[in-house]
Formats: C-alpha cells, sequence, structure tokens
C-alpha cells in the first residue's frame, strides 16, 4: 500500500491583461524504485544514454536505500520518455510531472523570479507568493504487487490536488517589453556594466515594468549566475546623488525655509563640518535662485539648506518618504537602504550636507521612484506592489490588491506642487532637456553619482535620471539608472534622460494619453 503523491497544478502568473507570463505544463520524469533493482550496473549503464545524468552518479542513486523511491531525471522530453519506456527495467518507472513553462521568455524575469522541480518557487514572484501558486497535492494509495505494479481489483483511495491560485501581476507587458528594449540598448552604447528602467503607476504604486540588462531565459536559469538574477530595484542600495534633491527641496519647502525666489550664494567651495562641499563642475554660480539651484543641480546650495533645515527635521522628512526602511514591497530580499539617525553631534555636520545632494545615504531604486511617486502624486507616497488581482483556477476573482498609502503625507499638497514645478523646470531649462516630450510635459531630476570605494571615492559612476508626466496629471513614473557607463559623458542628462525620454513617451502612448499644446496645461509646472 505505497503511497504516491500527486502534484497540484501550480497557478497561473499572468500580467494585468492576464496575458500568461508563468504555467506549469506536464512532463515525465522517471524515478527507481531500489530495492526491486537486482542488477545495479547494468541499469545505469542504459539508461546514462539518456539521462543528464552519469552513470557513476545512477549506480550511486540506484543503491541509495535511505527512502523508498528516488528521482533520477525530471522534465524529459517526449523522445526520452519513451526511449526511456521502451527500455522496460525493473525498478525504473515513469511518471507525468508538472514543470514550470514562462512562454515570454526572458520578458519579466527578475519579477517573476524561477520554480524547481519540485514545484516550488525559488525566487521573485514565484517564491514570494509560493503558498498561493502552489496549490495542494493529492495522493494514491493503490495495492501494488511485488514490482510496484497496480493489482487489478485491489484496493485504491484517491485524494485528488488542488490546483494553486492564479496571480496577476500589476506589470503592463507592453511597458515591460518596450522597457528591456531600450534598457538593453542603452547599456551596450553606454558601455555599463549594468542597466535598470523601473516604470511605475504614482497614483497606485503599481509597477508596471522593472526591466534589468543583462536578463536571464527562466526556462534555462541555470546557465547565469545568481548575482544576474537578483532584481536590484528591490535588494541592492546604491548613492543616489542629484536624483535625491528632490527630497531635499522637498523638506525646505514644507518647512518653508525656502521658496523658488530664495537668493544663496553658490561659491567656489563651501567649508563645513572640518570639510569642503563643492559643485560636481568645481564652479562658483555667485547669487543665483533656488530654482537655479535646481535646476543647475547646484551642490553647494543643497548643502547649505541641508544643514539650514537641521539633521533632525530632515531626517524625519527622509523617513516620511519611505528612505531608511522596508517599503513593505511583495518581493522578497527588500532591503531598508541606509540613512545616519542624527545626533547633536557638530561632526556629524559635513555628512548632512553631503546628504542634502545625494552622497553619504543609500537607497534602493524602488525607494527612490516611490518617493518621485508621493511628489507627483500630491505629496501622498503610495505601497508599491507587483499583484494586482489573485483568482482562483477556474478564473473566479479571489482577491484585489489595493492601493495601500505609506503612513502620513511626508509633505503638503502644497509642496508637491511646487517641487513639481521646479522639476518640470529642470526639464524646460536645466540640465533635464534631454528628456523632454512635447505635449507630454515632464517633470524630473537629473544624477551622476560616485560609487564609494575604500571609505572614498573612486572612478565609477552611476549616471539616473528619474521623474514623471504628464506634471499637472501623472500618469507614469520611472527611473533609469546606468551602472559604471565607460563613455565619456558619463551624465545623468547626457545618457538618463534620453532613455526616460524613449520609455515615457512609449508609455504614455500606450495608455492612450494625448498629447497636448502648451497652451493647455495648467500653470502647475509652466510657468516659465
Amino acid at each position: 500500500m505505497r503511497p504516491q503523491t500527486v502534484d497540484a497544478r501550480r497557478g497561473l502568473i499572468l500580467d494585468r491583461d492576464y496575458k500568461v507570463l508563468a504555467v506549469s505544463i506536464g512532463a515525465d520524469a522517471v524515478y527507481a524504485l531500489p530495492e526491486v533493482i537486482q542488477d545495479v550496473q547494468g541499469t545505469a549503464r542504459k539508461l546514462a544514454p539518456y539521462l543528464s545524468v552519469s552513470e557513476s552518479e545512477l549506480v550511486r542513486l540506484l543503491r541509495s536505500r535511505e527512502t523508498g523511491s528516488v528521482w533520477l531525471a525530471r522534465g524529459l522530453d517526449p523522445d526520452t520518455a519513451k526511449a526511456v519506456r521502451s527500455l522496460a527495467l525493473p525498478g525504473i518507472y515513469l511518471v507525468e510531472r508538472p514543470q514550470r513553462y514562462y512562454p515570454q521568455g526572458s520578458l519579466a524575469a527578475h519579477v517573476l523570479g524561477i520554480a524547481g522541480s519540485d514545484n516550488q518557487g525559488l525566487e521573485g514572484i514565484e517564491y514570494y507568493y509560493d503558498e498561493i501558486l502552489r496549490g495542494v497535492p493529492g495522493k494514491v494509495v493503490a495495492e501494488r504487487d511485488a514490482s510496484q505494479r497496480s493489482i487489478p481489483g485491489g484496493a485504491l483511495n484517491y485524494i485528488p490536488p488542488e490546483a494553486g491560485k492564479d496571480i496577476v501581476l500589476t506589470i503592463d507587458s507592453v511597458i515591460q517589453y518596450n522597457a528591456e528594449l531600450i534598457i538593453r540598448d542603452a547599456v551596450l552604447s553606454s558601455q555599463s556594466d549594468r542597466g535598470l528602467l523601473l516604470m511605475m503607476d504614482p497614483r497606485t504604486g503599481e509597477v508596471l515594468a522593472n526591466a534589468i540588462y543583462p536578463t536571464f531565459d527562466p526556462n534555462n536559469y541555470q546557465k547565469v549566475p545568481i548575482s544576474q538574477r537578483r532584481n536590484v530595484a528591490i535588494t541592492d542600495q546604491y548613492e543616489p546623488g542629484s536624483t535625491f534633491k528632490f527630497v531635499t527641496a522637498a523638506a525646505g519647502v514644507d518647512l518653508h525655509i525656502t521658496d523658488s525666489a530664495r537668493i544663496f550664494n553658490s561659491e567656489l567651495y563651501w567649508e563645513i563640518g572640518g570639510g569642503r562641499v563643492r559643485n560636481s563642475d568645481g564652479q562658483a554660480r555667485g547669487q543665483i535662485s533656488f530654482l537655479e539651484a535646481v535646476e543647475r543641480s547646484d551642490n553647494i546650495v543643497f548643502a547649505k539648506l541641508s544643514v539650514e533645515m537641521g539633521p533632525h527635521a530632515f531626517y524625519s522628512y527622509i523617513r516620511g518618504f519611505g528612505f531608511g526602511g522596508r517599503l513593505g514591497v511583495d518581493f522578497p530580499g527588500e532591503i531598508a537602504g541606509t540613512v545616519i539617525r542624527p545626533t547633536d553631534s557638530p561632526t556629524e555636520l559635513l555628512q548632512w550636507a553631503n546628504i542634502g545632494f545625494g552622497q553619504g545615504i543609500a537607497v534602493t531604486p524602488l525607494q527612490l521612484l516611490t518617493a518621485v511617486c508621493g511628489i507627483a502624486n500630491g505629496g501622498q507616497v503610495m505601497r508599491p506592489h507587483f499583484v494586482k488581482e489573485i483568482r482562483d483556477s477556474q478564473g473566479k476573482l479571489i482577491e484585489v490588491i489595493e492601493p495601500e498609502p505609506i503612513g502620513p503625507p511626508p509633505v503638503s499638497a502644497y509642496t508637491a506642487a511646487v517641487i513639481s514645478e521646479m522639476l518640470r523646470s529642470v526639464v524646460v531649462n536645466g540640465n533635464g532637456s534631454r528628456a523632454d516630450i512635447p505635449g507630454y510635459f515632464v517633470a524630473g531630476k537629473t544624477g551622476t553619482a560616485q560609487v564609494p570605494e575604500g571609505g572614498g571615492y573612486g572612478d565609477e559612476r552611476i549616471a539616473s535620471f528619474v521623474g514623471f508626466a504628464p506634471v499637472d496629471d501623472p500618469r507614469v513614473a520611472g527611473l533609469v539608472v546606468l551602472y559604471n557607463p565607460k563613455v565619456e559623458a558619463a551624465y545623468g542628462g547626457v545618457l538618463g534622460a534620453p532613455v526616460f525620454k524613449e520609455i515615457m513617451e512609449e508609455s504614455l502612448n500606450h495608455l492612450g494619453v494625448k498629447k497636448r499644446a502648451p497652451q493647455s496645461v495648467s500653470a502647475v509646472g509652466t510657468a516659465r
């Protein structure tokens, strides 16, 4: 009365328009009952040519007595299964077992993750939602003879498996596909080590695309190293550089310390806390308005604003935007990033001055995009999520994942509108001009960050651009990150902004957002 497990069908993973991204298909597997096998060496020799297992390894498996049965190979193609079956070897049996298949190949691979041969999720959404996807296995208990053949008319008890539930993602396959092509081309043309393109609906926190290059095919995930399968948007942190300045600006405006017109002095360098702060281009700009400082990404002005706010006040805004803690995204491996806790020590002033322009703080790409979505969404930060719905195996809706705010708004709606206007001006008048799309009114911020190395900063750079559009009615927000580009002009405004423009224009067009004439846009973001 040896029981035999009957695997449940693993649930589907679909995109937001119900296109199948992951499915389980039937495939033969071969297993052995070692206690039945008399000629171990001969059995291994006959099996080895058909299985991706060496003869010596087969011998070891066939001599195993730790369990009653042992798996020899899974996922056999039909011809191989037929050949093994025709051998009719005593103690060798074939059974159909579900095998995970990704019909779109590498599309959204870093989101989907992978599933193992035992119907279990190993990475990504497959892992995070494994309990929902895997279902409940069934069981057959049958009366068998010494060769494990079912006895006609013998006792039989069948407990059917319960199929897993289906997961509907927030991912839009069209936007995801375009993002993957665009970031691949950007990485290759800029000779970057890696590239990331992340797209989100700022109103809901729904992740529309999560594209990383180099990528991989989850059907053949064993061919790439684990590091290449990691979703760096969530699992890795980096210093954001000037893309972080919108947070500093928002805090300063919300505290009524600054506005667009306030004049700052941007000298050649500014001494603070035992060190010096300089602009990335080494220039002294003299008397400039805060809006000009945003447009031209002036480090000294943002360092001064950070110190004027004070570490405790600034820290509360940073945390309010979601930095320095996990966002609670429905994906495994999320890290919190690194934000120092302020003290009253004067030795920290230099570090807080640096944080004002995005150095000395580490964030995940998802955190940065989520924060800028808070500006686009009128000050309310929404929790990012990858899953939109859960349905049963018959397609019946079980659960809808509703949009969820992350705590109270970190800034007022007025502050968010002012910062949106400033970010629009960066694109119209500043160093983000390569991201502009006539009729779509892009708002955004460039960033060219140094990479920490050995207690200082090395030669590697990260070029990025973060923003949203249309500025007065945001539908999509996005983040472009190029890691260690090796071309001469390795700047966010030169490399990241054009990539952002391309994916944003295609995404808005795909979503049916119509272009408008300049005079039809509200005053927010178009005053300059």
